[in-house]
């Protein structure tokens, strides 16, 4: 199986609704959106991805992709062939594992994503996506209290099914009562513990 690495610009689609389904996408470097036109034609995002991330599982067993992916910064993919990834899941153990690990997660994340948009009033929202980005930065090392954010606001509204200046106000709101400092896109989080109080969970969103 030939893995052929590709580099994508910041803006640019990896792949669009609709194109032939030939390879995954395994996330080596950079963030991504997907998202999806929904039926009043609007763009709907329904996920982003970072470093470690599998992207195109929503379309295994499909002959087409299903949704658009796009690149938020400038990003290095590493495309699997597909069904050449087929054959070698048979002889490469280890492969099947991580595949099978990545597909449950993939149905792990959207599931809490699904009770969060639709049980969490819009300020516990938007406090829950700022603890998973969080944890999912802490798994690959880097600082889970001080991060820029790839994705713009109207990006994470569309993704919390809030409007723009919903967002706006959850952000101001959150720093106000001191539990986040936020400049732009630059995030720090001050108190995690009254963070994640205030989603009310005991621990971050994984």
């Amino acid at each position: 199986m030939v893995v052929t690495r590709r580099k994508v610009r910041a803006g640019q689609y990896l792949y669009r609704n609709g194109q032939p389904f030939r390879a995954l996408h395994f996330v080596h470097a950079g963030f991504l959106k997907t998202c999806e036109l929904s039926e009043d034609g609007r763009e709907q995002v329904t996920g982003f991805r970072m470093r470690g991330d599998l992207l195109g599982v929503e379309s295994i067993g499909l002959s087409v992709h299903t949704c658009d992916a796009v690149a938020l910064d400038d990003a290095e993919i590493w495309e699997l062939p597909y069904p050449p990834v087929l054959d070698a899941l048979r002889h490469i153990p280890e492969l099947q594992v991580r595949l099978a690990a990545a597909l449950a997660e993939e149905i792990r994340r959207d599931r809490v994503w699904m009770l969060t948009i639709g049980t969490l009033p819009a300020e516990q929202r938007v406090a829950a996506f700022l603890l998973d980005i969080a944890a999912r930065l802490a798994r690959l090392g880097f600082s889970a209290r001080h991060f820029i954010l790839r994705m713009g606001r109207a990006d994470i509204a569309s993704f919390l099914a809030l409007k723009h200046e919903t967002v706006t106000r959850a952000l101001s709101h959150l720093e106000r009562l001191q539990y986040i400092s936020v400049l732009r896109r630059e995030v720090k989080l001050l108190d995690v513990p009254k963070l994640r109080a205030c989603v009310g969970t005991p621990c971050t969103i994984q």
